[in-house]
This record gives structure tokens, C-alpha cells and sequence, in this order.
């Protein structure tokens, strides 16, 4: 997802807060595949703050995501303050119960 209108429009879905990340949910399409969006806010910090945060939601994302079949569900991993000091391991086991909470 690269445009506003995508990021608002799942502001109307369904949402989790976990430590690190607020996860939204929306189902679209089951022909579509998984789209993901990932957004910071600028109170977080300046852009290498920011930037750090984003990055940590991709990879973790990618590492969690990567071998689940999730058609047409799209989400957006927002940063919160702690997303750049919270352990991985416990980003990414985050990420997962989220989406399987939503998801399953």
C-alpha cells in the first residue's frame, strides 16, 4: 500500500493494539493477495527513528506472514513508541497472535 486513501480506508476495519504495534484488519477480495502497509507517526521521533521503527514492522512482518495463506486480507502495522526497542522475537510473536486472532 503506498497511498493515503488505502491507509484511511482500513481505519474503518477492525484493529488490535500489542506492545510494539497496532495492527488493522480488513478482508477485500479473496482473488487479491496479502497487502501490507506499514506507517509511523512523527511524534515517534525524527526520520531515523521513524525509519528504524518501519523497517522492525517489515522484516517482522515478512518473517511471520511468509508462510501464511492470506487472500485478499489487507493490514497496516502501525509504529507505536516502543516498536524500536522491544525484543524481535517478541515483535514477531506479536504480529502472529494478532493476525491470527483476526484472521482465524
Amino acid at each position: 500500500m503506498r497511498r493515503r486513501a488505502e491507509f484511511l480506508a482500513l481505519a474503518r476495519g477492525r484493529k488490535l493494539a500489542r506492545p510494539g504495534f497496532v495492527l488493522q484488519f480488513a478482508q477485500g477480495d479473496r482473488a487479491a493477495p496479502l497487502c501490507v502497509g506499514y506507517t509511523v507517526t512523527k511524534k515517534l521521533g525524527n526520520a531515523v527513528v521513524r525509519n528504524r521503527a518501519k523497517r522492525r514492522l517489515r522484516e517482522a512482518a515478512r518473517l511471520t506472514l511468509a508462510g501464511q495463506d492470506l487472500p485478499g486480507v489487507r493490514l497496516v502495522l502501525i509504529g507505536r513508541q516502543d516498536t524500536g526497542s522491544i525484543a524481535f522475537d517478541r515483535l514477531c510473536a506479536g504480529i502472529s497472535a494478532a493476525v491470527a486472532e483476526l484472521c482465524g
